[in-house]
């Protein structure tokens, strides 16, 4: 009998210390949890199916706030490049970590007390410091003294401006037109308007980088090179 008993207690002794408990704890915690989703998708109608589509939805939304969101294009003022009914996926994220409008983006700014109360979508001509001027002898629009060759992407037969102006597009404000001028109201019609025409950097949304429907229009939105050789801005660190 004391032989059985002291081979009994070596058997319970042999175990691995502590396994039970830690298969315990996770027990517990599993049947927490599935109790958990178990009592919300019993008072959702739907059950589990409805809790699905919430998380989606409130995931959705999350990237809708704070990392891309879509953009309809409204009119002709981005043509050809954006066409009336284009979807554009505005990057919500391109200027929030130091980085700033480059000359050349494609933005979306809320026009709010600048151009109207309404969202607008843009092409950046000037930052902060540049002089803009319009036009060359030969028609072209010069950002601090360099000509900018635009027929890359401004609409076929459209000159660079039908309106001449000469502006310093003061520190932390964009100077923005429509790549279809004939059709654009942007700053060259607000130059007399609260701001004189141009955008607070704070007011800008995002930069459009994608094209996503219709699907025959896919296609990433690049910064042109027609801006590549213009300098910095008299004074502009750099």
């Amino acid at each position: 009998m004391d032989t059985e008993a002291q081979q009994t207690e070596r058997d319970r002794s042999s175990r691995p210390s502590g396994s039970e408990e830690i298969s315990d704890t996770e027990g517990q915690e599993g049947r927490s949890r599935f109790a958990l989703v178990s009592r919300i998708t019993g008072w959702l109608p739907g059950g589990r199916i409805s809790l699905t589509l919430l998380v989606c939805l409130l995931f959705l939304l999350f990237l809708n706030a704070f990392v891309v969101q879509p953009f309809q294009i409204p009119s002709g003022s981005m043509e050809n490049g954006l066409r009336i009914g284009d979807r554009v996926l505005v990057n919500k994220l391109a200027y929030r970590f130091g980085a700033e409008p480059r000359r050349g983006d494609v933005v979306v700014f809320d026009g709010t007390g600048y151009f109207g109360d309404a969202d607008y979508i843009k092409r950046v001509v000037g930052v902060g410091g540049d002089h803009v001027v319009c036009c060359d002898k030969e028609g072209r629009i010069e950002v601090n003294g360099r000509s900018v060759d635009e027929s890359s992407f401004l609409y076929p037969g459209d000159s660079p401006s039908s309106v001449d102006f000469d502006v310093v597009v003061p520190d932390g404000t964009l100077f923005v037109l429509g790549d279809h001028r004939g059709e654009s109201s942007d700053s060259r019609d607000h130059l007399g308007s609260p701001g004189g025409g141009m955008i607070p950097v704070t007011g800008v949304i995002g930069r459009a980088d994608w094209i996503v429907w219709p699907t025959a229009h896919w296609t990433r939105l690049h910064r042109p090179d027609a801006y590549a050789r213009v300098p910095a801005a008299a004074g502009a660190d750099g």
